[in-house]
């Protein structure tokens, strides 16, 4: 085997960049600190050629199994009208499918479930990471992919913190077979928007259970933006039934049922009907404060950070994903041009640290249209604003870098 790397976060960052390096021909190890299977979290995700790109460099080839295809998107009114339409042919996949794939090409002996990283350290010859339960792992490099709280980036770079936007994010899925035809017709097969003033919702079809992507066992994904004033409103949600405040992030079946209770009832009164439809049917909704997340560097002698432990971009520009892709095979070229060395994690970082910056900005860019219509008061929905719902239709979720190359 070639360098000995570890690889801090086990989810699809992670799982990116372990499978990309162990390929290279590198001794790596993965840490995760759930103890449990990962399979389950997140919900819709949309994807990009650059995403397929990473998946093929990680050993993964999906093929037409990836996702559920859609041609256009939609804009509904209130009343349900359509009211804006747009040609923009997509495959839409899921956070289960995705992390099914990648877990499913690693080695499972190369897996360290319920390993929680304490600290890391490092020195001329290596690296090292001490895990709560006492374990040490050592390595020539590691790579922080251990999310928005990462334990590496807040020890080596602990200025930089997450930022709150404002406003936070009502997510579920909902099955196909429990829609109405009406819903179905006007909405399902459709990449969905409804703009009311100072609000944002918007879905598409995914996989259902099983990763099944055959017509009337798929699912619906919506992501719903609502402002939320870290104080007050923010708080309220992030409470659970016994008083407990989650300040980091709720887990969906810790959300109080008042609050989906409310959040239904809004649903009604703000949104089309058909989209009222999809929440009221959604067996557990959950709600995630969107933040900010903007690196200085990435390198840090023989760490570096990728994917949401490196940026994190508002969820309207839908490239997550893409992005620790494409993180994980600019470091995968820079370790096969560079060596296992500081050099190469500086050549990652002068590749990376740009477009991660351009995405949070362009993020924050579309979130700002939100703000916008409710300082006016208008909703995105009428003749007034039309070009503004062409708008968001044209720029939400869309191609932003050019395909990646693989790495040598």
């Amino acid at each position: 085997m070639g360098a000995r790397i570890l690889v801090v976060g086990g989810s699809l960052g992670g799982l990116f960049a372990a499978n990309m390096l162990l390929r290279a021909g590198h001794d790596v190890q993965l840490i995760e600190k759930s103890p449990h299977s990962l399979d389950g979290r997140g919900a819709g995700i949309v994807t990009h050629r650059a995403l397929r790109v990473a998946l093929h460099a990680a050993g993964v080839d999906a093929g037409h199994t990836l996702g559920v295809a859609v041609a256009e998107r939609v804009a509904l009114d209130a009343a349900g009208r359509t009211v804006a339409r747009l040609a923009c042919p997509q495959v839409l996949t899921s956070w289960s499918r995705l992390y099914a794939l990648l877990q499913a090409a690693w080695p499972p002996a190369r897996h360290h479930p319920g390993r929680e990283v304490l600290n890391v350290s490092q020195g001329a010859a290596g690296v090292r990471a001490q895990c709560c339960d006492r374990t040490v792992f050592e390595g020539d490099l590691l790579i922080a992919a251990d999310g928005i709280r990462s334990v590496s980036r807040t020890q080596l770079a602990p200025q930089v913190q997450p930022v709150y936007a404002g406003y936070a994010a009502w997510r579920g899925v909902c099955p196909e077979a429990l829609l109405s035809e009406h819903t179905r017709s006007t909405l399902f097969d459709h990449f969905g928007f409804g703009l009311p003033p100072g609000e944002q919702i918007i879905g598409y079809p995914v996989a259902g259970a099983g990763n099944a992507t055959q017509r009337g066992r798929r699912a619906y994904n919506f992501v719903w933006y609502r402002p939320a004033a870290e104080a007050g409103e923010l708080r309220a949600l992030l409470t659970d039934a016994d008083g407990l405040h989650h300040a980091g992030g709720i887990a969906p079946n810790k959300v109080a049922a008042p609050q989906v209770a409310r959040m239904r009832d809004a649903a009604h009164a703000l949104l089309a009907p058909q989209w009222a439809e999809v929440i009221d049917k959604t067996a557990q909704p959950f709600v995630q404060p969107i933040h900010d997340l903007l690196s200085e560097r990435l390198a840090f002698g023989r760490i570096a950070l990728i994917g949401d432990a490196a940026f994190v971009a508002r969820p309207h520009v839908g490239m997550g994903v893409t992005k620790a892709g494409s993180d994980a095979l600019a470091l995968a070229r820079a370790v096969a041009d560079h060596g296992a060395t500081p050099a190469a994690l500086l050549a990652y970082e002068t590749e990376r640290l740009a477009p991660g910056r351009a995405v949070v900005e362009r993020a924050r860019r579309l979130g700002a249209y939100m703000q916008s219509t409710a300082a006016s008061g208008i909703a995105a929905n009428g003749p007034d604003a039309e070009r503004d719902t062409l708008g968001v239709l044209h720029e939400t979720a869309i191609e932003l870098e050019p395909e990646p190359a693989l790495a040598a």
